[in-house]
């Protein structure tokens, strides 16, 4: 499966400061870790987003978020955003901060 390249650069941008970011192709798709953890990837045009399970039901309430369920069941703490939720001139489901930042 392909990803959105486009997202994929401004991920990278919002983390460019972090010298322990690594990228890894998995889930078809691309995904960034910090110290090795993933916080953050894309799969297909969607953000693929650690949040942790303490803001989990927060931003789930969000529009353009959903579940996570790659597995076919729900991953609490990880959810994924829409495309619409990640345009760049409605300041997205991260609210201008860095993914890893959310929560």
């Amino acid at each position: 499966m392909a990803f959105d390249e486009g997202l994929a650069e401004r991920v990278r941008e919002a983390l460019r400061d972090r010298r322990d970011l690594t990228e890894k192709k998995m889930f078809g798709g691309l995904c960034f870790l910090l110290g090795g953890n993933m916080c953050c990837g894309i799969v297909g045009d969607e953000l693929m987003l650690r949040v942790g399970p303490e803001q989990y039901e927060p931003v789930l309430a969000r529009p353009h978020a959903r579940e996570m369920d790659f597995t076919g069941r729900a991953l609490r703490g990880m959810v994924y955003v829409g495309s619409a939720g990640l345009a760049e001139d409605a300041g997205g489901i991260l609210g201008g901060k860095p993914p890893a930042e959310v929560r």
